[in-house]
C-alpha cells in the first residue's frame, strides 16, 4: 500500500495571538513521532550583511521580511520523505543564527506563522487552515511580555515598532487572511474544546 501523503495544518493569527500556543497543544495531543511544527519566524530573512541600525527600520510583519521561496522548498522536501535543515532566527541580533536545526519528516507537519494563510503558494500545500483570532489589547499585551523578558526590548522600541509596522501589517496583512481558514480559534491557546476537536480530527485521519 502506498504512504500516506504527509497532512500540512497551516495555523495564522497576529503577533501575540496564541498560535504558537495552539500549535504546541495540539502536537502534544498526537504522537511525538508524527508530528512536527515549522514555524514561519524560523525564515526570517538573512540579515547579517546590513548594520544594526539598518536591521531596525526592516518591517518584520511584511511578507518580504521572510524567506519564502527557502520556506517552500524545505516543505516540499518534507512532503518528499527528505530531512532538511531548518534555519534558526536570533532575535536579539534581528538576523539569521549560524546554526541550524535537522528535522526529519512526519506525518503531520504544523506550519505556524502571521503570514502563512495570506501567502498564497503555501496555502497550496495546506490540508486545515486555521486562524487564531484574539483581541487587540491582549496580543499587545502578550507581544510587550514577550519582548521585553525574552528579546531585551525597551517598552519605548515595542510600542514604535507596534504603531509603525506590526499593527498596519496586521490590518493588511494578517487580518484578511483569516477569510482563507477553514476553523477560527477564538482565545488562542485557552480554547481547549477547538484544540481537542482539531487533534481528534487529525487523529482520526492519521489512525484511519
Amino acid at each position: 500500500m502506498a504512504k500516506q501523503k504527509p497532512l500540512v495544518i497551516g495555523i495564522a493569527g497576529g503577533s501575540g495571538s496564541g498560535k504558537t500556543t495552539v500549535s504546541k497543544e495540539i502536537s502534544k495531543r498526537l504522537p511525538a513521532d508524527r508530528v512536527l511544527i515549522l514555524t514561519e519566524d524560523a525564515y526570517y530573512n538573512d540579515n547579517s550583511a546590513l548594520s544594526m541600525d539598518e536591521r531596525k527600520k526592516i518591517n518584520y510583519d511584511h511578507p518580504n521580511a521572510y524567506d519564502t521561496d527557502l520556506l517552500i522548498e524545505q516543505l516540499q522536501d518534507l512532503l518528499d520523505g527528505k530531512a532538511i535543515e531548518m534555519p534558526t532566527y536570533n532575535f536579539n541580533i534581528l538576523s539569521r543564527a549560524k546554526d541550524t536545526i535537522h528535522v526529519e519528516p512526519a506525518d503531520i507537519i504544523i506550519l505556524e506563522g502571521i503570514l502563512v494563510l495570506a501567502t498564497e503558494e503555501l496555502r497550496e500545500f495546506m490540508d486545515i487552515k486555521l486562524f487564531v483570532d484574539s483581541d487587540d489589547d491582549i496580543r499587545f499585551i502578550r507581544r510587550l511580555q514577550r519582548d521585553t523578558q525574552e528579546r531585551g526590548r525597551s517598552i519605548d522600541w515595542i510600542i514604535s515598532q507596534y504603531l509603525a509596522t506590526v499593527k498596519p501589517s496586521y490590518n493588511q496583512f494578517v487580518e484578511p487572511s483569516k477569510k482563507y481558514a477553514d476553523i477560527i480559534i477564538p482565545q488562542g491557546g485557552e480554547n481547549q474544546v477547538a484544540i481537542d476537536m482539531v487533534s481528534s480530527k487529525l487523529l482520526s485521519i492519521i489512525n484511519g
